[in-house]
């Protein structure tokens, strides 16, 4: 008898299952930017981060249109020329400042090699001063990019910014 009841709870359960779709889609985070189609998913990588902030003690981030333009430039800069460095398209102060957003505030990661946002996000996790800049207190808004070089030796090429309007 109490394997037959058991058996009965069984489906049971099993057929309250069936109503319920399972989903087989690969998060964005673990898309690879390492192809001329891909396109970064910034909203998913601002919840990405804004997640991070939180479970640290800190405010969420959203995307701004100046800062996304900003860091676009930087990864193109960076991967037409080959190369992994901040100055690449110039002092990053000068390029906040012409790009646009009134900061009172900013601070940018960069790094290239990652083919994915969570490998991204991994390795500046896993870096003091780049886990500073994910953790700084005040910003509020970011701005994400993901470029592909097929000649380039790291293939993908990243920038973020997080930046905290100037208030005055």
């Amino acid at each position: 008898m109490f394997c037959k009841t058991l058996a009965y709870l069984g489906i049971l359960l099993l057929g309250g299952c069936a109503g319920q779709e399972i989903s087989t889609e690969q998060p964005s985070f673990y898309a690879s930017m390492a192809s001329a189609s891909a396109k970064l998913d910034a909203e998913g990588a601002a919840s990405m981060i804004s997640e991070y902030r939180r479970n640290n003690g800190l405010g969420s981030v959203t995307l701004d249109p100046e800062l996304m333009r900003a860091a676009e430039t930087q990864s193109q800069a960076m991967a037409s020329r080959n190369k992994l460095d901040h100055d690449v398209a110039g002092p990053f102060a000068k390029r906040l400042k012409a790009s646009g957003f009134d900061a009172s505030k900013g601070v940018e990661n960069i790094s290239a090699g990652y083919h994915t946002m969570a490998e991204a996000f991994s390795g500046w996790r896993d870096s003091p001063p780049h886990r500073a800049n994910m953790l700084a207190t005040g910003v509020t808004k970011m701005g994400i990019s993901a470029v592909y070089a097929p000649s380039s030796k790291y293939k993908v090429f990243w920038t973020m910014i997080l930046a905290a309007p100037d208030g005055r």
